[in-house]
């Protein structure tokens, strides 16, 4: 009745009242532009479509995790950087490390002990275990010891393993490192013991624990120190959840992303597109569902074509997503979901356009809610679902997201090598220094010679010196063994091939088919080896005067 007595009212009025009703006449005109505006306004937000950050500049792509070094290769295979690398921005509040004074010295002479030559090491000895602390520290200068673990039997009767967790002195992260080295110990009688050798990285295989919890299948893990940092070395447990209860999974809320464009794109894309996933599952209280089958860009394989079926733990260590986030592996929920959904009239919410806010979701009481991407790009890409106002409301958790600890412990392995102490250089050649045209410089800067004569003036004379580099022939760098000892990833081959501990965890997660070294591993170990360089030696900052992005992009923020 009220609407019809103010319709009532407004056809009353007649044009000789106009002149009595001056306040009613203005306040019609303020209500036609108030609804002519409103008209406007919803016009521009219905066909406005924010840009794309992954085009944008990476120097105005501030919330893209990189590392605050600018290493060239970042541009060729961009690696990007992950919560354990972000760690090292962080202080430590556990500093205290074991000096050689902090060791109890072994006694040298006991002429009551029965000990003969020749008779077994008891490992468990206090004695032995402190000899064999002060051998670590005296020998391995490069590096400060923060724990060692008890020594136990090596593999013969003179041989001890012990493990020990450290950081390099001049470190470039706060991560824990874990070693266990087989140490060989001789006896002179009367219990006079010496450490005559001491193993490779990783040699004292007993001394690694993996204790099984056999119900879970999960390994158990020592406290660290400080609880925000990660420990390369330790058993890696990337094993799938195995959802066995109805209960569990029917009470379960879950998100999942479907179909889309981002699949065998750049893994810097994948990443970007991934972490928006796992922010709004997190913002919504829910379990992500995760897709572990990759498709690995052209730009990282041998064949140069895109290769599907790349195991997502290759690469990250699921084992921590696992810790950090709900995640639950794509083809088990879709067991569950057959098992359960009818019984237990599960329902699902179907979302196909990304400007469905993840806000206007969070009373959706349904069990599954399913973004589902069409076929146009790039309105298609994950990651357009965390643009706009949602930007400022999604915190994408890249504290969820490390590299594997596969591909890590082979950085430690050629580190530990390298005893923690060399330089690091990046000479980038290729596509880039046949042209002439953009950088018309590169060449004959990065030629042996030059480099000889340009690393004189900053790495000193008999350094261990790793080369980065995407030069195939690495014997075009010959000339700089005159002066350093030169390193390269592929003198390192046995630390991926068939006898590698690398090879048999990635055979066992690919069903028992080898899996490839390919060119992200190769450019992530790479970085990693560049970034733990004491001096760190770029092309574009320190080799040539050409510009990183062509001539005249030098001091251009695009």
């Amino acid at each position: 009745m009220l609407g019809h007595k103010s319709l009532s009212r407004s056809s009353s009025f007649q044009v000789e009242n106009l002149g009595q009703n001056p306040l009613v006449l203005v306040g019609s005109l303020c209500c036609t532009i108030v609804v002519f505006g409103v008209l406007i306004f919803t016009f521009f937000v219905a066909t406005y479509q924010p840009s794309d950050p992954l085009f944008h500049p990476s120097t105005k792509t501030t919330t893209f995790p990189t590392s605050t070094s600018n290493a060239t290769f970042r541009s060729d295979i961009s690696i990007l950087k992950t919560d354990e690398d972000l760690l090292a921005s962080k202080q430590s509040t556990f500093d205290a490390f074991i000096n050689l004074t902090d060791v109890v010295v072994p006694a040298v002479i006991n002429s009551e002990c029965e000990s003969d030559i020749g008779s077994p090491i008891d490992c468990t000895d206090p004695e032995i275990f402190q000899l064999m602390m002060m051998a670590a520290i005296e020998h391995f200068k490069d590096i400060h010891f923060y724990r060692f673990g008890k020594s136990v039997q090596g593999s013969n009767d003179s041989t001890c393993d012990m493990a020990w967790r450290f950081r390099p002195k001049e470190r470039k992260t706060a991560s824990f490192f874990k070693d266990y080295r087989r140490f060989l110990i001789s006896s002179s009688g009367n219990c006079n013991y010496a450490v005559v050798g001491i193993g490779e990285y990783h040699s004292g295989l007993n001394a690694r624990k993996r204790k099984t919890n056999q119900k879970t299948g999960s390994a158990s893990k020592q406290q660290l120190p400080d609880a925000g940092l990660l420990m390369f070395g330790e058993t890696v447990n990337d094993s799938l959840t195995v959802v066995e209860s109805e209960a569990a999974f029917s009470k379960g809320r879950y998100l999942i992303y479907m179909g889309g464009g981002d699949r065998c794109k750049s893994m810097n894309h994948y990443l970007w597109s991934f972490s928006c996933a796992l922010g709004e599952a997190q913002y919504l209280k829910r379990t992500l569902v995760v897709d572990l089958s990759i498709c690995l860009s052209s730009i990282y394989t041998a064949s140069k074509q895109d290769e599907e079926g790349k195991d997502f733990r290759f690469y990250f260590d699921f084992e921590h997503l696992k810790e950090s986030a709900s995640v639950l592996e794509l083809n088990e929920f879709w067991k569950g979901w057959a098992k359960w959904q009818k019984k237990d009239d599960l329902s699902l919410h179907l979302v196909e356009d990304f400007r469905v806010t993840p806000m206007k979701l969070v009373n959706v009481k349904d069990a599954l809610i399913m973004r589902k991407f069409g076929s146009v790009e790039p309105d298609n890409y994950w990651y357009r679902v965390c643009e706009g106002e949602t930007a400022s409301v999604i915190q994408r958790p890249w504290h969820m997201i490390w590299k594997s600890r596969w591909l890590m412990d082979i950085v430690s392995a050629i580190a530990a090598r390298l005893n923690w102490d060399f330089d690091s250089v990046h000479v980038v050649r290729g596509e880039k220094a046949k042209n002439t045209g953009l950088w018309p410089n590169l060449v004959a800067d990065t030629a042996p010679e030059a480099l000889r004569s340009t690393l004189n003036g900053k790495i000193k004379d008999g350094r261990n010196l790793y080369v980065v580099t995407n030069e195939p022939n690495t014997s075009f760098f010959d000339p700089l063994k005159d002066c350093y000892s030169t390193h390269f990833l592929n003198d390192y081959r046995d630390l991926w091939d068939e006898k590698s501990e690398w090879y048999m965890e990635t055979k066992k997660l690919n069903d028992g088919v080898s899996a490839e070294f390919d060119g992200y591993m190769r450019a992530e170990v790479n970085t990693e080896m560049f970034l733990r360089g004491k001096k760190q030696i770029e092309t574009f900052n320190d080799l040539t005067s050409d510009c990183k992005n062509g001539i005249n992009t030098c001091h251009s923020t695009s």
